[in-house]
């Protein structure tokens, strides 16, 4: 099953889609809800970011193909870092260049979603935890993250964790192919085969750390390959049986102070 959040004229709603179909859920999508008896046209809505998360949680050099690209040795645990809620964005939204920044890099990762609140979680338990499955871009400000030695103000700005298209209820999650694409050029390309901690250990690891509430998306990690995007630029991240998020790349220029 696929899930949207979609706008149609002033209604902000979830829903089903199939085919080219948009059946709205009447309810709580991370409750009780039911299929509510209209249906709407996709070519009719505008597709939103599928969900409005508390938090983000982002792991770190998760690929093996990753953590020698930066050097680095494959880590012995899970390495986790936050972005917040106001990172996000959806699809054909612009992802804006900080003037603060002079590398911005993409970075295509699978994302979870999770479905039902949990501290403690146990690895063989996480399946009942999670709603599903979604493409994120974990956009980060290279030369910013090197220079403050932490990830919270190069991986935060506004636009940062683009989402989307849907949340996919079911995926192999064994042998996945993740994809990034720049202007048409491949730039990444793996399988979740070659995550070095799985979706099970990781949401176990979050959940011992943190409460995890419905909503809440975990970033699974981005393969080799990541790098510099540009102000017109076209990034495309695709993830196998879960659809292809693209955005745009703008220049955001420097707000004028306010006296």
């Amino acid at each position: 099953m696929r899930f949207v959040r979609y706008r149609f004229d002033d209604l902000i709603g979830y829903g089903v889609l199939e085919d080219d179909i948009v059946q709205p859920l009447i309810g709580d999508l991370f409750g009780s809800y039911t299929r509510g008896q209209g249906q709407i046209r996709a070519s009719d809505v505008s597709l939103l970011a599928p969900c409005v998360p508390s938090k983000i949680l982002s792991f770190t050099q998760n690929f093996a193909d990753r953590a020698r690209e930066a050097g680095m040795a494959a880590p012995p645990f899970p390495l986790l870092s936050l972005k917040p809620p106001s990172a996000v964005a959806g699809l054909f939204d612009a992802i804006r260049l900080p003037p603060q920044s002079t590398r911005v890099d993409y970075g295509a990762e699978l994302a979870v979603v999770i479905g039902r609140r949990g501290r403690w979680i146990a690895v063989e338990d996480v399946s009942q935890y999670v709603l599903g499955y979604t493409c994120a871009n974990n956009i980060i400000a290279r030369d910013l993250v090197e220079l403050d030695g932490s990830w919270i103000r190069g991986g935060g700005f506004d636009t940062f964790c683009p989402l989307g298209p849907t949340i996919q209820t079911h995926l192999a999650l064994a042998d996945t192919l993740v994809q990034c694409r720049v202007n048409g050029q491949t730039r990444q390309m793996t399988s979740t085969h070659d995550l070095l901690f799985g979706v099970p250990q990781l949401i176990a690891f979050a959940s011992s750390v943190m409460t995890l509430e419905p909503g809440d998306v975990v970033l699974t990690g981005t393969p080799a390959g990541a790098g510099p995007l540009a102000a017109g630029d076209v990034v495309e991240v695709e993830i196998e049986g879960v659809g292809v998020l693209r955005n745009t790349v703008a220049a955001e220029p420097q707000a004028r102070s306010r006296g």
